[in-house]
């Protein structure tokens, strides 16, 4: 399942990509219009809590999920209602651009990390779109603590 989270819900869709969803984030240049066809063409749920979004969504046939809390744990819970996630999809995405992460040799990393990082870890993850660099440092546990609400 793919979604569309609107410009307000930024962590959300941060979250979304944790859990392994394919998770497009509108930027604040990204208007309604604009949504409407990304949703459109690549056939994503639209999540958000603007109601005119809402209404032009439904007058066009698009799944969306309206969302009524604050707190973004409640916001999760409430957009996995409705989904099925897989375990196996868990933190396999880039958390700043979305795209699938690949695993990438220890020695090619030596360099772009820090040493600490590199000294403990034998396993990393690379996005080849915008370079970030992920291992299981503390960040990761504590990511995998949160995602189990």
């Amino acid at each position: 399942m793919k979604f569309l989270c609107d410009r307000m819900l930024g962590t959300l869709a941060k979250w979304l990509r944790i859990y392994g969803f394919d998770t497009f984030f509108a930027t604040d240049e990204t208007d309604d219009d604009e949504l409407i066809d990304i949703a459109k063409k690549e056939h994503r749920v639209l999540i958000t809590r603007d109601k005119d979004l809402i209404h032009i969504s439904r007058r066009e046939n698009l799944k969306v999920i309206k969302i009524n809390y604050i707190e973004v744990k409640d916001q999760i819970k409430q957009v996995l209602k409705d989904t099925k996630i897989r375990k196996e999809n868990v933190l396999t995405r880039c958390l700043v651009c979305n795209s699938l992460l690949e695993n990438i040799d220890k020695k090619e990393v030596k360099d772009k990390i820090p040493p600490g990082a590199f000294q403990i870890n034998d396993e990393f993850w690379i996005c080849k779109k915008c370079n970030k660099i992920y291992w299981k440092g503390s960040h990761y546990d504590n990511m995998l603590e949160k995602i189990n609400l």
